[in-house]
């Protein structure tokens, strides 16, 4: 290795950047420590430079090598003794003959000659495989030592006399064996840059500290992760980043597969999200330390002002690594999951909001508490009748839309979109699943309401599509393809909570407050988003607006009834028959239940009826019909028939 690569390799893979606190800066960034990163800047390209030479050697010593080198020893020890006998012989045959130019003497020589060239060849040959198999580093750094130590001693023992030791020759020797054994100790030492950051916790200190190349590297292997190289850590807005590389076999789902052993090495605590995944390149990956939010500086409510200027999107919350807005589709089907307590409701609000305010809302509540805060807004259904109303009055709107859409030559709807809002879903699905006609409505409505501007949002605490009481039914989910998924119960529900991206992992979103609200959505990438929220009185101070079927076309309109037939003989006309004088409405109800008692008495018998008589919501209608039914004014049957008690009817 030259010079030039070895101030690369420093430059670009031994230098660490740590950011300590000013607390940290007197034990990391003393005179002394700084004096050290200096030298160690300097010294580490000659240790760069031996460690690289070392590792060569050792790596060429092999017992390949070495045996090519004892062949190569023997060769050369027998030329020298070739070599020497045919010296001997020669000189012999000198002092037997006087004669140069005797066959003895020519014989002996030619003998002598080619012995000279066997050794010299066996000599190559054996410089050869020296080479091949070269003495440690070590062993030739002592060996160049004791060629100036010995000399020195001698030296300084000559020149010293018993008033007057000279110790300049030895001091001279003791101070070169003193500096290459300095600058190799300086040039492995790990140059620390500080910086000092007052925002860093005690916690990610040590974190950092623990991610540094140099820790990794020494304690890695220990942990099985060994053939694993981290890069300098940098923290971000959204806590720690650090790339890592993966040697030799190494892969992306083998260091997932290693997460606890990562989690131990670092010494992180439990409850902190570490998530894993595939760098920008090959051969690498990402470790991302979620210590902070970057969303922790901004306010969660949810305001009109956060509606997009695309009428296609609606704002969802804001990406805890970056800060980022996080959009998603408007006129998408949805499904949105989140254990009970995880913030599913008032994370809906916010995107509720939104349809309400560009289009026209219908919330069916299962379980009601929702709704109450909605029925002065929009148009919501609690009751069984009122949730049957609803899906049919949607699916009639479907087909409405069709048949307008057909007519107009159009294949998407370009006027209000309809979202019709299902939550609890579970609930939803228990009281209507044997009703096959109006499951069947709400599963065209999830299938074939998006084009026709009818889109289907789907709330659930159970995202699952078996068993007894499935969240969502198995025909309805393969169409819901936008996904908020907040915290769910384990690896079952995140697979129908995310579908192919339950690899995000929402089971694993920590518990407790802070994290309320916070959830992963389909597609975007494996980062926390915190959703916009929205409290009571958000949701009250909205524009009340309530959908409600539009009139049929002249086209669509049922066609007149027949003209009766016209006969020759006139029949007598039917003898009229005086009606029966209506029961009168008691006095002293308020005006809501005074309305509904009048529209019973006018002949309505089921609520639906009553809201058609009335115009009035029909959670009012309900609320009213319970209040007259628990007063005796009302009477309801097994069957949800509304009908007078005796006594008022007789009067």
């Amino acid at each position: 290795m030259d010079w030039n690569e070895a101030w690369s390799k420093i430059g670009t893979g031994t230098k660490t950047t740590r950011r300590v606190s000013a607390a940290g800066i007197n034990r990391v960034g003393s005179v002394g420590g700084r004096a050290l990163d200096a030298g160690a800047r300097l010294c580490a390209p000659v240790a760069e430079r031996w460690d690289a030479e070392a590792d060569r050697r050792a790596k060429a010593r092999t017992p390949e090598a070495l045996k090519t080198l004892m062949k190569a020893q023997a060769a050369y020890n027998a030329a020298r003794v070739t070599e020497r006998q045919a010296s001997a012989q020669r000189r012999l045959a000198r002092s037997n003959n006087t004669n140069p130019f005797a066959a003895a003497r020519r014989a002996a020589a030619t003998a002598d000659r080619a012995a000279a060239k066997g050794r010299q060849a066996a000599r190559s040959d054996l410089k050869s495989a020296r080479a091949e198999y070269p003495a440690t580093l070590t062993s030739v750094a002592v060996r160049a030592h004791a060629v100036h130590s010995v000399p020195a001693a001698v030296a300084t023992y000559a020149l010293s006399t018993p008033l007057d030791w000279a110790t300049w020759p030895l001091a001279t020797s003791v101070g070169l064996v003193a500096a290459h054994v300095g600058t190799l100790f300086l040039g492995r030492r790990q140059a620390v840059t500080v910086v000092a950051d007052e925002s860093m916790s005690a916690e990610e200190r040590q974190l950092m500290e623990r991610l540094d190349p140099s820790y990794w590297v020494e304690h890695a292997p220990g942990r099985g992760l060994g053939g694993t190289v981290s890069t300098p850590p940098a923290l971000e807005p959204g806590g720690i980043r650090c790339e890592i590389r993966l040697d030799g076999t190494w892969t992306l789902k083998s260091l997932s597969d290693k997460a606890d052993s990562i989690r131990a090495l670092l010494g992180a605590r439990t409850a902190l999200r570490m998530r894993i995944t595939s760098a920008s390149r090959g051969g690498w990956a990402v470790l991302s330390l979620a210590t902070r939010s970057a969303a922790a500086h901004t306010s969660s409510l949810w305001t009109p002002d956060r509606i997009p200027a695309d009428p296609l999107t609606m704002s969802l919350g804001l990406d805890t690594e970056t800060g980022e807005e996080v959009l998603m589709p408007f006129d998408e089907r949805l499904l949105i999951s989140g254990a009970s307590g995880t913030g599913k409701s008032w994370s809906s609000r916010p995107l509720m909001a939104h349809a309400h305010l560009r289009g026209d809302l219908v919330l069916i509540d299962g379980k009601g508490e929702e709704a109450n805060v909605w029925e002065e807004v929009c148009r919501v259904a609690v009751e069984l009748e009122e949730i049957e109303v609803a899906i049919d009055l949607a699916h009639a709107e479907m087909g409405r839309r069709k048949r307008a859409m057909k007519s107009r030559r159009i294949s998407v709807w370009d006027g209000r979109q309809l979202t019709v809002v299902i939550d609890e879903g579970q609930v939803v699905l228990a009281a209507i699943l044997r009703d096959k006609e109006r499951l069947q409505r709400l599963i065209e409505l999830s299938s074939l309401g998006r084009s026709r501007g009818v889109v289907l949002w789907w709330a659930t605490q159970y995202p699952v599509t078996d068993g007894s009481a499935p969240g969502v039914h198995k025909m309805i989910a393969p169409n819901l393809l936008s996904r908020l998924s907040l915290r769910v119960a384990g690896t079952t529900q995140s697979q129908v909570a995310l579908d192919d991206c339950a690899h995000y992992a929402p089971h694993q979103i920590p518990t407790g407050k802070e994290y309320r609200g916070h959830g992963y959505l389909k597609g975007y990438g494996p980062r926390l988003i915190r959703t916009w929220t929205l409290d009571d009185a958000g949701v009250q101070a909205l524009p009340e607006s309530f959908w409600g079927p539009a009139e049929a076309p002249a086209e669509d309109a049922p066609a007149a009834p027949a003209r009766p037939k016209l006969a020759l003989v006139k029949e007598p006309p039917p003898t009229p028959v005086e009606p029966a004088a209506a029961p009168a409405v008691p006095a002293g109800l308020n005006e809501t239940d005074t309305a509904v008692l009048q529209a019973v008495v006018d002949g309505a018998t089921r609520q639906k009826d009553v809201v058609e008589r009335t115009g009035m919501r029909p959670g009012t209608v309900s609320k009213a019909v319970s209040r007259l039914v628990t007063s005796g004014h009302l009477l309801k049957a097994e069957d949800k028939s509304l009908s007078l008690p005796a006594e008022e009817v007789t009067a």
